[in-house]
């Protein structure tokens, strides 16, 4: 069989033992012993394997051995945070898709850490995962996307599959699937909506500078003032966590120095929560003298009082589309991957009671 072809056929299956010492032209012997250094091998002959090793994808694990190579029907999803509902929720779909095709959901909390998810991503694949799902924004790094880019391609090479949920793809030639959501559009559409209002002082809050999800979201936030013939003010810019604790803290001090704003767009409804018990404590009313909007539609929007307007996003969707994607099955007649490989859903505002028409006269400087 040719070369190109001999690889394509291997890329349809998990590479074995067997796939490595044909490709490095020794017996499967020597393989073993290279793989476990229990023996003497020529440092040639080591560097031939381990070479055909990473052409081929083949990862060392002893269950996957006790197994002979088959699948053991799984997938996994990395998150950076276990009790965020952002991720919660991903998460859910993603375990929901996976038990319906007969396959157990391993859960990997990051914690925010790059170098955690790429481990991650190296522990997945020793697993013999059949998939890997990447969920959150991602940082601007030339090392860390050619890391992740490596390892897309080393799964595809083991046949298994990549997938990006809720960030920006890894482009047309690396082999990895994505699932975004239009982030700058939702955020274009919830500041629009409180300049519409009469809201031109939009205090922005929270968000990891740096991070994909906070970059589009300042976009939306921008483009929409700017539509609107609005200069935003960069002074009331305030990138810092999605949690509620920053957005407590952050306006706690904020109305201690200053109150030049009308309204706040919390980066997430868990920020939005953190705000909204600061302007109660101070004994800033929602929303008669502040407008508060979140983004996520998670739970806590609702539960807020008032209810929080925020920004709609499928996320169970998301994580059962991700899986979808990776592990498309011949049973669903009514669903296609898109020819990019990338899948787009769409965002929507809420509207609940947490947004009044700006008073004029009512922004004043602290």
């Amino acid at each position: 069989m040719p070369r190109g072809a001999e690889q394509a056929a291997i890329e349809q299956r998990r590479a074995t033992i067997r796939d490595v010492a044909e490709r490095a032209g020794v017996s499967t012997a020597t393989v073993s012993r290279v793989l476990n250094r229990n023996y003497p091998v020529a440092q040639e002959t080591r560097e031939r394997v381990e070479s055909a090793m990473r052409e081929l994808g083949y990862v060392v694990n002893a269950h996957a051995r006790a197994l002979a190579g088959a699948s053991n029907r799984t997938v996994g999803i990395i998150v950076s945070e276990i009790v965020d509902p952002f991720f919660a929720f991903i998460a859910r779909g993603v375990e929901r898709e996976a038990a319906r095709t007969g396959r157990l959901c391993l859960v990997c909390c990051t914690e925010g850490d790059p170098k955690r998810e790429l481990a991650f991503v190296d522990l997945l694949h020793e697993q013999r995962a059949d998939a890997v799902v990447l969920v959150g924004g991602s940082i601007a790094d030339r090392t860390y996307t050619a890391e992740l880019t490596r390892r897309a391609q080393e799964l595809h090479a083991g046949g298994a599959s990549l997938v990006l949920c809720g960030r920006p793809s890894l482009g047309g030639r690396v082999p990895a699937a994505a699932v975004e959501y239009d982030n700058e559009g939702g955020a274009f559409a919830i500041t629009d909506h409180l300049l519409n209002q009469g809201h031109e002082r939009i205090l922005y809050l929270g968000g990891p500078p740096g991070v994909s999800t906070t970059r589009d979201r300042l976009a939306g936030y921008r483009r929409a003032h700017e539509l609107r013939g609005v200069a935003p003010d960069d002074d009331l810019v305030h990138t810092g966590a999605f949690s509620r604790g920053f957005g407590y803290r952050t306006m706690r001090d904020l109305l201690r120095r200053r109150r030049d704003f009308t309204a706040v767009f919390a980066a997430n409804d868990i920020v939005a929560a953190g705000v909204a018990q600061a302007l109660e404590e101070a004994g800033v009313r929602i929303p008669g003298e502040v407008s508060l909007v979140g983004y996520d539609d998670v739970p806590v929007a609702e539960e807020m009082r008032p209810r929080l307007t925020t920004v709609h996003i499928p996320l169970e969707e998301m994580g059962r589309q991700a899986l979808r994607l990776a592990l498309p099955s011949e049973d669903d007649d009514d669903w296609r991957a898109p020819s990019t490989g990338v899948l787009r859903l769409g965002t929507h505002i809420v509207v609940r009671e947490s947004v009044a028409p700006r008073t004029p006269g009512r922004a004043r400087r602290g």
